[in-house]
């Protein structure tokens, strides 16, 4: 007898500095990944021009990811902010230059390729990546974030991340934990971001940057210690109020910001255990997540393929 046929998915990753594709193969239930790359994002001077740019970038790569590691079978594309999953259209990309809301995105990957394609939030991609090929695979709930230039979340409830009726679902940096906090990025008022992106960290910790403010504190500098010791209370109060929404089996945590490792894990474990009465925190692992920077290329495959109902 043969087994199920094995299909091959691309995801792209959509970022201000780079673009980045990984084909992934999916068979008898488990994925594999076949081949990944990266090139500069092309940004031209205009930045009227930008989000036609990159559209077409993206749809030239696909046909070359294609070519080297297909034949694919659909195609998902992380992007950095806000969609709409129904039109395939950007709504708001923050750190991307262009007027960007309304810009078709998954239209012209697909005249390129003619396989489904499909958007995502490249935090929900990042989830969903850890959840079926890192660190929270065969697990059945789990919370993730990814540490950076903001907060971003996923949550999987059931085996699947959950997106909401329009993919924002999961914006675990986005929740209040203090009304009368430091305004977000958002326009909302003390959201766990305010208090944890890299550049709050680094001035938590007086250092122009996170990565200094690592080298500072684990050379015993009592300012970036205690920096990480009040960002890491605010991210535990975060995690905890989810942890009690969601009693999930695992949290995986990942992003540029998470390779401060137990300077930032050890008082998320505390806060956790301060807040959660309701489930069995012993039972709730917290652990670093396993596929890096690739995690929204890897993920947005998995997206595309799963809207496809390929997987």
């Amino acid at each position: 007898m043969t087994g199920p046929i094995p299909s091959r998915h691309l995801g792209l990753d959509l970022g201000g500095t780079n673009l980045k594709w990984a084909v992934v193969e999916h068979a008898a239930g488990s994925w594999t990944i076949v081949a990944r790359d990266q090139v500069p994002t092309r940004l031209v001077d205009d930045p009227a021009d930008v989000p036609a740019s990159v559209t077409s970038q993206l749809a030239e790569m696909a046909v070359a990811a294609a070519a080297t590691a297909g034949p694919i079978a659909s195609i998902g594309i992380g992007v950095p902010g806000l969609y709409d999953p129904k039109t395939g259209r950007t709504r708001f990309l923050p750190n991307v230059p262009g007027p960007w809301a309304g810009h078709p995105v998954a239209d012209p990957v697909h005249e390129a390729t003619r396989v489904p394609v499909a958007l995502v939030n490249d935090a929900r991609a990042f989830g969903l990546a850890e959840l079926r090929l890192g660190a929270g695979r065969g697990v059945r709930s789990m919370i993730a974030l990814t540490l950076g230039t903001g907060v971003g979340g996923a949550f999987a409830v059931d085996g699947r991340v959950h997106l909401g009726h329009d993919g924002t679902a999961g914006e675990i940096g986005h929740q209040t934990i203090d009304p009368d906090g430091p305004w977000c990025g958002c326009g909302n008022r003390g959201c766990v971001e305010a208090y944890a992106r890299a550049v709050q960290i680094a001035a938590a910790c007086g250092t122009a940057t996170v990565e200094e403010a690592v080298l500072a504190a684990r050379a015993g500098d009592a300012r970036a210690l205690a920096g990480f010791a009040d960002v890491g209370r605010y991210l535990g109060i975060g995690i905890a109020n989810m942890v009690t929404v969601i009693s999930p089996d695992r949290i995986v945590i990942g992003g540029g910001v998470a390779a401060a490792g137990e300077l930032l894990f050890a008082p998320i474990r505390a806060e956790i255990a301060r807040r959660v009465t309701t489930t069995a925190i012993d039972e709730v692992a917290l652990v670093p997540a396993e596929l890096g920077t690739w995690a929204g290329s890897v993920g947005a495959a998995v997206h595309g393929a799963e809207q496809a109902g390929l997987a």
